[in-house]
């Protein structure tokens, strides 16, 4: 019972904190999964909302589970945007429930089919990091421009207006990926980190990639995937491994250490930034900056 009123207390006390905020802003309060996507939509509706990201920058969201407090934020939310393709795979109920009182917006929703990448025919096989391949991200985004658009008609001018900017952005560093990935093909390396996210950025850049783990970072890697994966470095005599943000070093660590004592020395290169954000104010604290900060380390690690 005091357990009860302990929570409930908390669920007040957010409330009220949340009420008095959206008081003073005046502005619409849209509430976003990760930070990734909580960037992109900053970018399409400008100053006409509040934009709130229920996972902070470092979070995993294949682990991430929903608190009193993310509970709290979702119920008041003017509008709900999540990505989808079970990325959020432990909030998927949640989404389910919401959709029968709230305004959801899942930004993966008509991405074809056939772009997708799949690892099974199960429905939650299917790869959710489409944001690394900027052509699939900037379709995802404008699905999400054109919702909010149906969701605020009045905020149509704008919404066209930031959209046409950011697009272009997205174009300029989509060819940016495809001029510096000819220098990686050429060099013969292939990307290779703790889990499988990048997938759709080797489809996309023409880039051999190789994970560890599988599509969620839920999965264990045995020792055959680590014995296989050892071999691949040195036959390819592949110059870095990758470390990520988001992920233990732990498995990616022991690939390092097999090449060592296989008599390959290879540099443990990273973090790199896959399904979160930096912090605010650093030069991977945007989408864009993210990106361009993987792409940096990654030349940098395995070109001469």
């Amino acid at each position: 019972m005091i357990r009860f009123y302990s929570i409930l207390i908390c669920v007040l006390l957010l409330s009220s904190c949340k009420f008095r905020e959206s008081e003073e802003t005046g502005l619409p309060v849209i509430v976003t999964t990760t930070s990734i996507l909580a960037d992109g939509i900053k970018k399409l509706v400008g100053e006409n909302a509040q934009v709130i990201a229920l996972m902070p920058a470092g979070v995993d969201p294949h682990l991430y589970k929903a608190s009193v407090r993310d509970l709290d934020l979702l119920q008041d939310a003017d509008l709900v945007i999540y990505h989808g393709l079970y990325l959020e795979g432990k909030m998927t109920e949640i989404f389910e429930k919401l959709a029968f009182s709230k305004d959801l917006i899942n930004v993966s929703e008509k991405i074809p089919e056939e772009l997708l990448i799949r690892s099974g025919p199960e429905a939650h096989s299917v790869d959710p990091h489409i944001w690394f391949d900027v052509s699939l991200w900037k379709m995802a985004m404008q699905f999400a421009s054109e919702e909010i658009i149906v969701w605020k008609p009045e905020w149509k001018s704008t919404i066209e207006s930031n959209s046409t900017q950011y697009f272009q952005e997205l174009d300029q560093l989509h060819q940016e990926v495809i001029d510096k990935a000819q220098l990686l093909n050429q060099s013969q390396q292939a990307l290779i980190t703790a889990h499988d996210a990048f997938a759709y950025f080797g489809k996309a850049y023409s880039i051999e990639v190789k994970g560890l783990q599988g599509l969620s970072t839920l999965s264990e890697p045995g020792l055959r995937d680590l014995t296989g994966l050892v071999q691949f470095i040195i036959d390819r005599n592949i110059k870095a491994v990758f470390a990520e943000q988001t992920i233990s070093p732990k498995a990616i660590k022991a690939v390092v250490a097999g090449c060592e004592n296989a008599g390959h020395p290879i540099q443990l290169a990273g973090p790199l930034y896959t399904d979160s954000l930096d912090g605010p104010e650093t030069p991977a604290g945007t989408y864009i900056g993210m990106f361009r900060s993987n792409i940096e380390t990654i030349f940098k690690s395995l070109l001469p």
